[in-house]
């Protein structure tokens, strides 16, 4: 009886081994995030008393997040925001649709500080880079120059010496 209790036991084993378990979150769960998220985007932003009819838009995106800076024409920063800091947790930063919402906070601000004349600044190869240009460009700003200026090497770093046996 002992043989047939350890061949049942081996077959569920095997059963088990080759499945990927997927963690899938419920139907509340998923309402609750998207308002977490929904709660930091309408988020209070100082009105200035300045008019700025130009900004710089700066897009930082990585392969794990999406940075955004707003910067008058000088360089000096009025307003940033992340995927993180909308409230994106873990891989789910990296991905357009949290660049987009990042965006889109950008663009309220830039809306509240009369901002109409936009130069948007890439660096980085990520997800993000053209969700968070088509959102700008979807809330009707006038996109004057797209520059990219990811960093790229020429040549590199200097090769190991080669191995002599």
């Amino acid at each position: 009886m002992v043989p047939e209790e350890n061949h049942l036991r081996q077959q569920s084993k095997n059963n088990q081994m080759g499945k990927k378990r997927i963690i899938q979150q419920s139907k509340e769960e998923l309402l609750k995030e998207t308002s977490n998220i929904e709660s930091k985007l309408k988020k209070e932003v100082k009105k200035t008393s300045k008019n700025i009819g130009e900004a710089k838009i700066y897009i930082h995106s990585t392969y794990n997040n999406t940075i955004l800076t707003l910067t008058d024409t000088n360089g000096n920063v009025l307003y940033w925001s992340s995927s993180g800091a909308v409230g994106f947790k873990g891989t789910k930063k990296g991905t357009p649709f949290a660049a987009s919402k990042v965006a889109e906070t950008i663009c309220q601000t830039a809306e509240k500080m009369n901002i109409k004349k936009i130069a948007i600044v890439l660096k980085g190869i990520g997800a993000g880079r053209d969700s968070a240009i088509r959102s700008i460009a979807a809330k009707g700003f006038d996109v004057v120059s797209i520059t990219d200026v990811t960093p790229v090497p020429h040549n590199g770093c200097r090769r190991r010496k080669p191995r002599r046996l």
